[in-house]
């Protein structure tokens, strides 16, 4: 815990902080991703939303902190960040591994008192589907491999042996956390569930998202892009419009 800033600043980054937003969207990267990654989303929703995008241990500029292969350690830790910054409306979205995180930090700003008014899960099975695909386990090479099917990271990095050596740790440690994620029952969440993910996502079916409905009271849709794991990224324009109108209707 010594790790985090008194204030949780260590967790949060704002690309584009506006005193103009009435909205914030909570930001919640996939395994071995950064903050970096929704810097378009924060430019894109600015500055109607506060996009705050969270940084995880182990990377960018919080790299000599150690990694954290406990969900729930690292849910724990990020809500504890966040709470204070819910002091405007506010909703998450999380991608991949991200998904499952948002859906555990929404779980517990929820039960402070503070509940979401929306919540996006992309390209991630629901919390009670989630389950061990062994990727943690797999060997540097099979790893290196897994992210090339995905397209998923810089193909720039393996050729790099120095920062191959910076990034398998901590994308092994995050995808330990996925994998040995256990779900607590208990209360559904009292926001809208939206669920996004790739029509050709080699990681999850399309079919997987539909379960995320029993984790709301209220409503729940589900969007389906063309593309795979990373379909945001080329969908771009598309996922920000998605996020931008459900927060205006809310």
């Amino acid at each position: 815990m010594s790790e985090d800033h008194d204030d949780g600043t260590a967790w949060i980054r704002r690309f584009h902080p506006s005193d103009e937003a009435t909205t914030r969207l909570f930001c919640f990267p996939h395994a071995g991703g950064s903050a970096s990654f929704f810097f378009p989303t924060s430019r894109a929703l600015a500055p109607g939303t506060d996009v705050v995008a969270v940084q995880y241990p182990g990377r960018q500029d919080r790299r000599n902190e150690p990694n954290v292969a406990s969900m729930a350690e690292m849910a724990d830790r990020a809500a504890r960040a966040l709470l204070p910054r819910t002091d405007l409306p506010y909703a998450l979205f999380g991608h991949s591994m991200g998904a499952t995180l948002a859906y555990e930090v929404a779980r517990r700003l929820q039960e402070a008192g503070r509940p979401p008014l929306a919540l996006w899960v992309s390209g991630r099975r629901a919390p009670h589907r989630v389950v061990d695909d062994g990727l943690h386990r797999l060997s540097d090479d099979e790893l290196v491999a897994d992210i090339s099917a995905l397209d998923g990271t810089g193909t720039q990095i393996f050729g790099d042996a120095e920062l191959l050596d910076i990034v398998l740790p901590t994308l092994r440690s995050d995808y330990r956390a996925a994998e040995t994620y256990e779900y607590v029952p208990g209360p559904a969440l009292d926001c809208p569930v939206h669920a996004l993910t790739g029509f050709s996502d080699p990681r999850v079916a399309v079919r997987e998202l539909h379960h995320w409905s029993e984790h709301t009271r209220r409503s729940f849709d589900l969007r389906v892009f063309s593309g795979g794991h990373f379909y945001l990224v080329d969908n771009h324009e598309d996922v920000v419009e998605v996020i931008a109108e459900a927060l205006r209707v809310g």
